[in-house]
């Protein structure tokens, strides 16, 4: 008999390796600590086990794990000729995937092996993966082909759980994750769609009670507990409490803690939209995040994704150069979303920074379709809205914050945003706005 996967596949591979890669890959699954350190294990006691190859160098792009992605993939081709049709498309759709961002392979293998569960969270946009598609309807679809093959599994329900709060049907969100977390209650997929439907819903009070349980609780184990945290810290932000939003950033969200790529999504996210807060003073600096990060990062994010949050990380630095250097760089870049959404994106940012904020306001208007093209999710992009609504206040352009502002209430109620539309108004003795 062959070894198998967790979902059934052969593996080319001692059945030692094969037994230590489905461990690790249970734990990426489960959102777990030690999946990376598994893989690595697996690659270690087999060193032509093709996948596991592939699949470090995939984590190693995703995730910013330590892992040499070069070499991985090097070897991940090297040792894929012995392997069968499902694990040689495999490591195909993976190379594709991370070399020249082309998701068409990834989606093809999908369609023939739907059960292929690491390449199908990969495909979207959730906590853990940037997604391969440029909107989020496309996502979707990958996944609801795939649920056939999977059934009641509870990861896949959990997986499933996210898409529909995407698509705003948050009582089904809401019902699916709970059904995968009574199967798996420390379901990392299935906590982050819950988490999501109660941000989405205005929840907030009782979406940080349970939040606050799980991560002490059945979610203590998780690997991306800092994005738990940064959905706990929304919760208070949204409801105006900075002090707790402070308490939240020093025990849970310092770029010390070893958060790599987490602290520029979670921790540099969070302060960016911490500053723009009606009554916030003395919000922490974002140099930490960057030393935790790394200038390369900065410089040339490895995703779209990767690029906006280093958009934010370089507006709230007040940093022009870089910010006019990661224009350039994605203007140039391959990938059609680096080109397309993250170069303006950054020259808006830019103009933001200099002080032209009408003009950056426009320019962040034009750009508020195409920011779904960035992968994350929908809490996470709404972080060009609020530099479009702090440019339009800077600006002078009152009422026109207030609509975006009635926008935002009308979805979700939330304290914050509604002392931040009681703010847009000319302060006493104001002259003439920011041009």
């Amino acid at each position: 008999m062959p070894s198998r996967d967790p979902y059934g596949y052969p593996l080319t591979t001692s059945p030692e390796a094969a037994a230590t890669y489905a461990a690790g890959l249970l734990d990426v699954l489960r959102l777990r600590r030690g999946g990376v350190e598994r893989i690595a294990a697996a690659v270690a006691l087999d060193p032509t086990f093709a996948v596991a190859h592939a699949d470090l160098a995939l984590l190693g792009h995703e995730l910013c794990a330590q892992v040499d992605v070069l070499a991985r993939l090097r070897d991940a081709r090297l040792h894929a000729a012995r392997a069968t049709e499902r694990e040689r498309s495999h490591v195909h759709a993976v190379l594709a995937h991370v070399v020249h961002g082309d998701p068409g392979p990834l989606t093809a293998h999908l369609s023939a092996w739907p059960r292929d569960a690491l390449l199908l969270s990969t495909a979207v946009p959730t906590i853990a993966f940037a997604g391969v598609t440029e909107v989020p309807e496309e996502a979707w679809q990958i996944v609801e082909r795939a649920a056939p093959a999977y059934g009641d599994d509870w990861w896949f329900t959990g997986l499933l759980a996210f898409v529909r709060q995407e698509q705003l049907r948050f009582d089904e969100a809401m019902e699916l994750s709970h059904r995968s977390l009574a199967v798996e209650p420390g379901a990392g997929h299935s906590a982050h769609a819950r988490a999501h439907a109660h941000y989405e819903t205005g929840d907030h009070a009782a979406g940080l009670a349970w939040m606050d349980g799980w991560v002490t609780g059945d979610g203590a184990g998780t690997d991306s507990i800092s994005h738990f945290s940064w959905h706990a810290a929304l919760h208070e932000l949204s409801l105006g409490d900075l002090d707790a939003v402070r308490r939240r950033y020093e025990a849970q969200l310092l770029p010390s803690h070893g958060l790599g790529c987490r602290a520029l999504v979670d921790t540099g996210s969070l302060l960016f939209r911490w500053a723009l807060t009606p009554g916030a003073t003395d919000v922490p600096g974002l140099d930490a995040v960057v030393a935790a990060t790394g200038p390369d990062v900065l410089a040339r994010p490895a995703t779209p994704f990767l690029a906006l949050h280093a958009a934010v990380a370089l507006l709230a630095l007040d940093d022009a150069a870089g910010l006019s250097a990661l224009a350039r760089w994605a203007a140039d870049h391959d990938h059609p979303v680096q080109r397309g959404v993250v170069a303006p994106l950054a020259r808006a940012f830019g103009q933001l920074q200099a002080g032209r904020c009408s003009a950056a306001a426009d320019a962040l208007a034009r750009l508020e379709q195409g920011v779904r093209r960035l992968g994350g999710s929908d809490a996470q992009r709404e972080v060009v809205e609020e530099a479009r609504i702090a440019a339009l206040l800077r600006a002078g352009r009152w009422d026109e914050a207030r609509i975006v502002l009635d926008r935002r209430l009308d979805r979700r109620p939330s304290p914050r945003d509604a002392a931040w539309r009681n703010a847009a108004r000319p302060p006493a003795g104001s002259l003439t706005p920011t041009t």
